[in-house]
C-alpha cells in the first residue's frame, strides 16, 4: 500500500532543465487534492505530459499557524496515481519549488520563469486563479503573459459544490463563491461528514500513522483492537467520534475492515479479523492507513 510504487517511466529531460520542461503545469496551492484539482490535472494531461506546480514554505513566509495538511506527503503520490484513468492513463507528477524564491515577483516575472527557467510548454489555471506579487495577476492576465512568452493557457471553470446549499456553511469564512475548496475539505472533516470529505475529494480519506515505538501503539489480538497515539498522525484526522465502514491498511497486508473511534489523544480501531501480524514482530518505523467509509457511485 505504501512501498514498491512504480516509478515515473517518462524520459528525464536534458541536464540542466527542470523535470518540468517540455509539459503542462498545472498550478494551484493543491492542499487537498480535491476534485477541483483533478479537473485541472485533467485539462493538463489532454494537451502534454500533466504536472502539477505547487509552492512550498507558504506558511513559513506569511507567519501562518501550523496546521496538519489533508493529504500526507507521503501519499501524494498514491493519490496522483490514482487520477490516471482521468487523464489518460498518465498519471500527474508534482512539482514543488520554494514559495519565497516566487514570491516578489510580478505577475510578468513569474510567466517569464515558467517559459525561460521551466521550460514549460503551456499551465492550466482555475477562473480564480492569482498569481504574482501580492495576487496582482488574475486568469485573463496569465492568458496574456503566456502569449507573449510563446507558451498555452488553459483557463477551466471552478469545479462547484454541489451541497453548498444545504451544508452548514457560514460564508463569511470563505473567499471562494461555493466551489470545491481545500477550506470546505478542512470544514467537512472538523464536523465528521465523511460522505461529503469523500466527495469533495473524489475518494475516500485517508488517515496516515508513523508509529515507532510500542507506547505509542496498543494491542488485543483476541478482541481484535488497536489502539494509537494520535500523537502519530501525518495527515488531518475527522473530528472525534465514531465511525463505521473503515478499512486500516498495513504494508503488503490485506486490507482488514473496522470501525473507528477518535477521542481526544488516541484512535481505537475494532477490525473485523484479526490482522496486521507485522505489528508484533517489527521494530521499525511502521506506517499504517486508515481509511474512511466507501465512495459511492
Amino acid at each position: 500500500m505504501f512501498r514498491n510504487q512504480r516509478e515515473d517511466e517518462r524520459e528525464l529531460p536534458p541536464e540542466g532543465l527542470y523535470p518540468v520542461a517540455g509539459g503542462i503545469v498545472a498550478l494551484g496551492k493543491f492542499d487537498a487534492l480535491h476534485v477541483g484539482h483533478r479537473e485541472l490535472a485533467i485539462q493538463a494531461s489532454k494537451v502534454g505530459a500533466p504536472y502539477l506546480l505547487s509552492f512550498i514554505g507558504m506558511a513559513e513566509v506569511f507567519g501562518w499557524e501550523p496546521r496538519a495538511p489533508i493529504v500526507a506527503k507521503c501519499d501524494r503520490k498514491r493519490v496522483l496515481s490514482s487520477w490516471a484513468p482521468y487523464c489518460g492513463g498518465v498519471a500527474p507528477i508534482e512539482f514543488q519549488i520554494e514559495f519565497s524564491s516566487v514570491r516578489h515577483l510580478t505577475p510578468q516575472q513569474f510567466v517569464e520563469k515558467l517559459s525561460k527557467d521551466f521550460g514549460v510548454n503551456g499551465v492550466v489555471a482555475g477562473e480564480n486563479y492569482r498569481f504574482g506579487y501580492k495576487a496582482a495577476g488574475d486568469a485573463s492576465e496569465l492568458v496574456r503573459l503566456c502569449g507573449e512568452y510563446g507558451m498555452d493557457a488553459y483557463i477551466i471553470n471552478s469545479v462547484m459544490d454541489k451541497n453548498q446549499d444545504s451544508r452548514d456553511i457560514d460564508s463569511k469564512d470563505f473567499k471562494e463563491r461555493g466551489q470545491v475548496s481545500s477550506t470546505r475539505v478542512r470544514h467537512a472533516l472538523a464536523i465528521g461528514d465523511m460522505k461529503y470529505v469523500s466527495e469533495l475529494l473524489g475518494r475516500p480519506h485517508r488517515l496516515i500513522l508513523m508509529v515507532n515505538d510500542q507506547e505509542e501503539l496498543t494491542s488485543s489480538r483476541n478482541k481484535h483492537m488497536l489502539s494509537v497515539s494520535k500523537s502519530c498522525l501525518l495527515n488531518l484526522p475527522p473530528k472525534a467520534g465514531f465511525y463505521e465502514n473503515c478499512t486500516v491498511l498495513f504494508g503488503d497486508e490485506n486490507p482488514v475492515r473496522c470501525r473507528i473511534f477518535i477521542d481526544s489523544t488516541r484512535i481505537h480501531l475494532e477490525m473485523d479479523e484479526v490482522g496486521l501480524s507485522s505489528f508484533d514482530n517489527s521494530q521499525d518505523l511502521r506506517l499504517l492507513g486508515i481509511e474512511f467509509g466507501v465512495l459511492e457511485s
